[in-house]
């Protein structure tokens, strides 16, 4: 997918809510407006993509201990200059949760959210504060597939049932807004 597609994507997404249409209208127009919106390299604002992970009934959610955040939560990373996010996302999935077996339940956006990001460090470099523009998908995974860390990112990957998922994260802003946003939306869907 190249960057006009991803544009017309998120053109064409339905927002779940007001968030979703605030954040939908910023995430099209930085990328319109800023060529290095794909890159690490722009400090105030970049491309993200994450996987909210089910198993085939859809019971449970696969989330990560992380080790910057000290909290569980979903899986995903930066698109580092790739634009084609659904891939980010699996490759992200499959880096952090140690797992092989996992696709799309759809190739459609599921949510998307611009996220604060507070300044911390990453291997011995400080990174300021800065937006993830993010883009979230819908994936499967079986969830007796055996699991690894990744230890420069995370210190646990687990599954957990969706109510569980909520009380482990310590969070409380990605808790409120966007883990039951995204329980609250797969309510409304038949799959």
């Amino acid at each position: 997918m190249d960057r006009q597609e991803l544009i017309n994507q998120i053109g064409n997404y339905i927002p779940f809510n007001e968030q979703e249409e605030k954040d939908k209208v910023l995430i099209a127009e930085w990328i319109r407006n800023n060529e290095n919106a794909f890159s690490r390299e722009n400090p105030i604002a970049h491309l993200t993509a994450s996987a909210w992970v089910v198993n085939q009934d859809r019971s449970k959610v696969l989330m990560v201990y992380h080790n910057i955040y000290n909290s569980w939560s979903w899986l995903g990373g930066h698109a580092d200059g790739e634009t084609d996010l659904l891939s980010v996302a699996i490759r992200e999935v499959k880096e952090e949760a140690g797992i092989s077996n996992v696709h799309p339940v759809s190739e459609e956006i599921f949510s998307l959210e611009s996220l604060t990001v507070d300044g911390h460090v990453k291997k011995d470099r400080y990174v300021s504060s800065h937006l993830h523009l993010n883009i979230t998908y819908l994936l499967e995974a079986d969830s007796r597939e055996a699991v690894s860390i990744k230890a420069d990112e995370n210190s646990g990957v687990a599954w957990f049932s969706m109510e569980e998922a909520l009380k482990k994260s310590t969070e409380p802003w990605f808790v409120q807004n966007v883990y039951a946003k995204l329980i609250q939306k797969m309510k409304t869907m038949t799959f």
